[in-house]
């Protein structure tokens, strides 16, 4: 899937990306402030998420309540150091849940990531507009 559209979209463009049927753990690659933090929010919100949502950058992981006991977890992977820090914080508990897997700066744990999983490639286009592809 390929989507071109401004942030006003993008609650519309949270709802196409969930009717896709995405592998429940999702790769979100990058540039710092093209918006991936803003989508996860979205993408929470159309998976039923009440709560308010933040950037978990400090913390790690944000874990949100969905309806039928579902739960989101929404990864920053930016401030960590390695592998080993993710696994002594119990990463792989999280990404063998079997609920949905929010992950920034995936590339900094890739070793650690399911074969099953699904990619969200987010790039600013020149005219301000965001370019997404799932794959």
């Amino acid at each position: 899937m390929e989507i071109l559209f401004s942030l006003d979209e993008i609650h519309k463009v949270a709802q196409k990306i969930i009717s896709e049927n995405p592998k429940k753990i999702i790769l979100f690659h990058g540039n710092m402030g093209v918006g991936k933090t803003t989508l996860i929010k979205e993408l929470a919100s159309a998976l039923g998420v009440t709560d308010t949502t933040s950037s978990p950058t400090f913390s790690l992981v944000n874990e949100y309540q969905a309806p039928n006991n579902q739960l989101v977890y929404h990864f920053d992977m930016y401030r960590i150091n390695s592998e080993r820090e993710a696994l002594e914080m119990g990463i792989d508990e999280y990404l063998y849940s079997g609920h949905w897997c929010f992950i920034e700066w995936a590339e900094k744990i890739l070793n650690l990531i399911p074969k099953e999983h699904s990619i969200i490639n987010l790039s600013l286009t020149p005219d301000g507009k965001r370019h997404l592809t799932l794959l």
